[in-house]
């Protein structure tokens, strides 16, 4: 697995703004308009979400960010890893830097919000692998043949 330095990202960055267009633009191509529920950059600099890079010699491998929900629920969003960095553990770096934050924070669930059908898979499998179950669609989400909602007690 590759050392991935992480930071706080203000998203001022070129290539933070470029990972996060190639997201929205793949879920475009997964899911239809209505069921995307990925934040624009705008949203993400926010002050109840809190965004992080991954990085690897200069390079941008993913990214992710927090979202307060309430004081004992947080979401994660803008999970993405750049694609030359896909399966050399820069989402899971991104990821188990979130649950870290989330734990420190006093959270006692995390959830979150991914597509449903195949593509998506990979993202499955990650987070399955560090303990999220589907569960009930939570907040404004509507689980369907194209949205799933997973979440993670943290207690």
């Amino acid at each position: 697995m590759t050392d991935f330095s992480l930071r706080l990202d203000d998203l001022s960055g070129a290539e933070t703004t470029a990972l996060l267009k190639l997201h929205l633009d793949e879920m475009h191509q997964w899911s239809p308009a209505c069921k995307i529920n990925s934040l624009p950059v705008e949203r993400l600099k926010q002050p109840d979400v809190t965004f992080y890079s991954a990085w690897s010699d200069g390079a941008l491998a993913a990214c992710g960010a927090i979202k307060h929900l309430d004081d004992h629920r947080g979401e994660l969003k803008a999970m993405r890893a750049a694609p030359e960095f896909r399966g050399q553990g820069a989402g899971e770096a991104i990821l188990i830097h979130l649950l870290d934050v989330a734990r420190d924070r006093g959270y006692d669930w995390v959830g979150l919000e991914t597509g449903a059908t195949q593509p998506f898979q990979p993202a499955h499998r990650l987070y399955q692998k560090h303990g999220f179950a589907v569960c009930p669609a939570f907040d404004d989400y509507v689980s369907d043949e194209f949205s799933l909602c997973m979440g993670l007690s943290l207690r």
